[in-house]
């Protein structure tokens, strides 16, 4: 079984959960202080024209709830960018792998070792565990070459199955969020409507100042709803694509070593 242990970090459940409250409260202190500030409006309280913090806050109590959204997607999109890039490790990935290739070819295995210790990371974490079994299986004469390759491979899904889950953690955290401000900005805009609709149907002349507050609001929850929304499938396949990167480096790190264990018989 792997000894290694994933160095590719993260979030655990309390510290999400805490940034997740922490992210909510900055949103609603960006809602009241920066949008509400008292000089985006004029002396009736609706925002002076042309600017678009006062035109925010006057999107109502969705806009809070969606600013924490997006604080929560920017939050959680920095957490992955740190730790995906420590788990790529110190180097080139594609230059590690040339080099690996080119010390199993030789059998310098602890070069090898040296060179997975030197990049770090969870490509390296893997690389690191296969040579070691490689090198284990290497020279016993109680195993045929196809249990050898039995163990190696065995040992490298170990591996990779301790560093896979740290990579994608908190992915779907990142698009529920995407999928919620969409859905959150729509229900702001149906609540907009709703008070329009109500300042037409009010008796005599409709009232203006209503009609077009629930018209902000309903426009200005969706436009923010949907920046959130694409801001964080933006960034979920971004980190997507970076970490099938890595995966597809891992098994073609795998190849290499199982190629090695079958030309050496």
């Amino acid at each position: 079984m792997s000894n290694q242990k994933s160095t590719s970090g993260g979030f655990n459940f309390m510290t999400a959960l805490l940034a997740i409250v922490i992210s909510i409260v900055i949103g609603v202190l960006i809602y009241m202080f920066v949008l509400g500030a008292p000089g985006n409006f004029d002396a009736e309280g609706h925002p002076k024209e042309g600017n678009y913090l006062g035109m925010m806050h006057a999107g109502g109590f969705i806009v809070p709830i969606l600013m924490a959204i997006f604080m929560i997607i920017v939050t959680f999109s920095l957490e992955r960018l740190i730790t995906i890039s420590k788990a790529k490790g110190k180097g080139k990935a594609d230059e590690f792998l040339r080099n690996i290739k080119s010390l199993l070819a030789a059998n310098q295995y602890d070069d090898a070792i040296a060179a997975c210790d030197k990049q770090q990371g969870s490509l390296a974490n893997v690389v690191r565990s296969g040579v070691e079994k490689l090198q284990t299986v290497q020279n016993d004469s109680t195993l045929n070459t196809e249990e050898k390759i039995e163990a190696v491979q065995k040992e490298l899904e170990e591996a990779t199955s301790l560093e896979l889950p740290m990579l994608s953690k908190n992915l779907s955290i990142i698009t529920t969020c995407a999928t919620i401000a969409t859905l959150w900005g729509l229900i702001g805009t149906v609540l907009g409507m709703i008070r329009s609709f109500a300042a037409m149907s009010a008796a005599g002349s409709p009232d203006t100042a209503a009609l077009a507050t629930g018209i902000s609001e309903a426009l200005i929850n969706t436009a923010i709803g949907i920046i959130g929304s694409v801001v964080g499938i933006i960034m979920y396949n971004y980190f997507s694509t970076r970490v099938d990167a890595i995966t597809h480096s891992m098994d073609e790190a795998g190849y290499s070593l199982l190629h090695t264990l079958k030309m050496s018989k």
